[in-house]
């Protein structure tokens, strides 16, 4: 294929990726790197490492404007942000160690579980009444704006969700995607954190979370310009359009037919794995 031709369909598939990302609220990075892996044959540490480039990319656009309107909780997530990093670096390290057809099958495993996760509503957080010790001691308990005025809420079980960012972080560093599904339920279930701040501080935390793994790919070689460079534009015009796009849009809708898609694309990835096709 000429190299102009294949950019130009590379691009193409990176705003799509990044449409419908924004649309169902799980980002571009988890159609990316199977985009990249079965649609254009691009080996996979390749495709995760232009898929982290596109990611630090849309989370630092999108993170500015929830920090602005006071809805990130940026003490917690720059505390978290220890744990997810030192995942990140453990998961990248683990990539470059483990045989591709692994990575597959447990690409295709997380991707399951993200279309089951797409189709769901979101679980009301309760709202904790009392104050925990340690997010007293550590000064993470905050507010956030709602249509009735500012809300104060309370930070729990801190040390349980700093286990589970060190999980997601890992996913992350591994697989080239942002795991902001696993980092919202760190803080919305575990910490009880409410859920529009946890999913603000999530894509606040993402960027973060993937320069670090993106590193150690760079080392290795694994981030080729002139494939995350289409990647990385692709996927920002996708995210904005969708994020326009999502306010006359029908999310519960698109949001079914997204998980059918990625459901499809996690049983090729893992028969894929198991045939040792990628």
């Amino acid at each position: 294929m000429d190299n102009l031709l294949f950019t130009l369909l590379l691009w193409l598939g990176s705003v799509a990726a990044g449409f419908f990302g924004a649309l169902t609220g799980l980002g571009g990075g988890v159609i990316i790197v199977p985009l990249l892996a079965l649609g254009f044959g691009v080996n996979i540490r390749y495709a995760i490492g232009a898929s982290l480039v596109s990611v630090i990319a849309t989370s630092s656009g999108a993170a500015s404007a929830y920090v602005k309107e006071g809805y990130s909780n940026i003490r917690i997530g720059m505390f978290l942000e220890i744990a997810t990093t030192l995942g990140a670096l453990f998961g990248a390290f683990l990539a470059t160690m483990t045989p591709t057809s692994t990575i597959a099958i447990v690409f295709g495993i997380i991707l399951i579980y993200s279309s089951i996760v797409s189709v769901r509503p979101p679980h009301p957080t309760p709202a904790a009444a009392h104050p925990d010790k340690l997010a007293g001691l550590l000064r993470v308990d905050s507010s956030y704006p709602t249509g009735e005025g500012i809300r104060n809420y309370y930070v729990h079980s801190i040390p349980g969700g700093f286990v589970m960012m060190f999980g997601a972080g890992t996913i992350s560093g591994l697989l080239g995607i942002g795991s902001g599904v696993m980092k919202v339920l760190a803080m919305d279930r575990a910490m009880r954190i409410p859920f529009k701040v946890s999913t603000t501080t999530s894509n606040f935390m993402i960027g973060v979370t993937a320069a670090a793994s993106a590193g150690i790919y760079l080392n290795r070689g694994y981030i080729d310009p002139g494939l995350a460079m289409p990647v990385m534009l692709g996927v920002l015009v996708g995210s904005f359009a969708g994020s326009m796009a999502l306010i006359k849009a029908r999310p519960a809708s698109l949001r079914k037919v997204f998980s059918v898609i990625i459901l499809l694309l996690a049983v090729e990835m893992i028969y894929r794995g198991i045939t040792g096709k990628l």
